[in-house]
């Protein structure tokens, strides 16, 4: 099974190295930018020749907005717009000229229909203050040296690494890898690389090959398995929330940057605002760990599982919940079980949106007509099962994948419940499995094929 796969790691940067990929990031951003304005630029020209009467071969060429008519155009340009191009590898340019290429092409795309969920807007130019660094590479030297702490990267040369790349290094040199790319970013104040490796993953099976599970995800439990299993939400940004607000104090207190007299800020101010930045990539990045061995653990012991397809978008709407929402990461629990199921030999069923696991009894599988979110336990008035509400919800999910498997791959009778719930008292309907694409699980595409699953879709 191949794969693409991603290793990141932390770097240990000398001041001249940070100055070197400070400069090459620098360098994508001019290139990104340079070629923006000349977009913005022939599309204004040519509205504005249409408004003259001006049509067809009269307008203005097009510029093309794929990368390699963007490179070209940036080739014949850069000896006046960046006299000091060869100073930076040409890795650099073309990190920015990609970026803009994929940020047009999502906007065209979403403008056509041809891109689903939320509108993209148009790219904006990058500023370098509040613009991330990154560069990336996909040419020229790229390796890990033999003592496994050290990387060689094109014009950067040999960067010590913070931690050992045995894992990947032993890929690579039993012939399982091969490094596609190597992505130079800031994050939280630390410099790391990330490899794209495209990787021959051996063909392993779950541990416990016919057991179902269904994972219920909450805010006062992060995820509650149908065996009964509740695994506690750590809220990692409630108990950061104290020190990061004094530290937003610190910052506010010293002079930042104003861009309508010129302003620049004080050291203190950057320093204060790097303090703030580490608190928050220190929660990113808790809640990244945990996450990572919540999934990793499931996708190795159950062969298939069950989740729903929530509207993470429309609950973050809810400023009550919307904080907490956001730091228990329901979107990117579900992506990483997406491609780690497929690396385990196992299954990703995902329930219908409007599939009401919560208001259904697991026993007998009455549906409430309504049940309040203050209601933690579940008490159906048919069959007298009385139980935790999120347990309820996670056994309802996990019936569901016995109804998927007897379905086939062909339309299943019935859809489920109503989309509203009907008025009057309980009343007792099959479980059916409506089920989303598990495609759209934010997998990025580059990574490819790891959320390949074939489930089945709801009538």
């Amino acid at each position: 099974m191949r794969t693409r796969q991603a290793y990141r790691f932390a770097l240990d940067l000398t001041p001249r190295q940070e100055r070197a990929v400070l400069a090459h990031a620098g360098a994508a951003r001019v290139a990104h930018n340079w070629a923006l304005a000349r977009v913005k630029a022939v599309m204004d020209q040519r509205a504005a020749e249409r408004t003259y009467g001006i049509e067809g071969a009269g307008l203005t060429p097009t510029q093309g907005w794929s990368l390699p008519a963007l490179r070209r155009t940036w080739n014949q340009a850069k000896s006046d717009v960046a006299p000091w191009w060869a100073e930076c590898s040409k890795e650099a340019f073309n990190t920015g000229l990609d970026a803009l290429a994929r940020g047009l092409k999502n906007w065209s795309d979403s403008r056509t229909g041809r891109r689903a969920g939320r509108r993209v807007g148009f790219p904006r130019f990058k500023s370098r203050r509040r613009s991330t660094p990154s560069v990336r590479f996909t040419t020229g030297a790229i390796r890990v040296e033999p003592d496994r702490k050290h990387v060689v990267l094109p014009r950067l040369g040999r960067l010590k690494l913070h931690e050992s790349a045995r894992k990947l290094a032993r890929r690579v040199e039993a012939g399982t890898a091969r490094i596609v790319s190597a992505t130079v970013r800031r994050d939280g104040g630390r410099w790391f690389v990330a490899f794209c490796v495209d990787v021959a993953r051996a063909e392993r099976g779950p541990a416990q090959p016919q057991a179902t599970v269904g994972v219920d995800v909450g805010v006062t439990n992060l995820a509650v398995l149908s065996t009964g299993e509740m695994v506690p939400n750590p809220r990692h940004l409630e108990g950061a929330a104290r020190r990061m607000r004094r530290l937003a104090r610190r910052a506010s207190r010293r002079v930042g940057p104003d861009r309508r007299t010129g302003q620049r800020p004080s050291k203190r101010w950057e320093r204060a605002r790097a303090r703030l930045g580490r608190a928050h990539a220190r929660v990113a990045h808790l809640r990244r760990d945990g996450l990572h061995k919540l999934t990793t653990r499931l996708a190795r012991e159950y062969a298939t599982i069950v989740v729903e397809d929530l509207n993470v978008a429309g609950m973050l709407r809810n400023r009550r919940l919307a904080r907490r929402i956001a730091d228990a990461g329901f979107a990117e629990l579900r992506r990483q079980l997406a491609y780690k199921t497929a690396w385990n030999g196992g299954r990703l069923v995902v329930a219908d949106r409007w599939y009401p696991s919560s208001k259904t009894c697991s026993a007998c599988g009455a549906v409430k007509t309504k049940l309040a979110l203050s209601e933690r336990t579940y008490i159906c008035t048919v069959c007298g099962l009385t139980l935790d509400r999120d347990v309820n919800a996670a056994r309802n999910l996990a019936a569901l994948a016995a109804e998927v498997d007897t379905a086939g791959s062909g339309p299943v009778a019935g859809g489920g419940a109503d989309r509203k719930t009907r008025q009057g008292g309980p009343v007792a309907v099959k479980r059916q499995p409506g089920i989303a694409s598990a495609s759209k699980t934010g997998t990025v595409p580059p990574q490819g094929g790891t959320s390949n699953h074939m489930l089945t879709k709801a009538s």
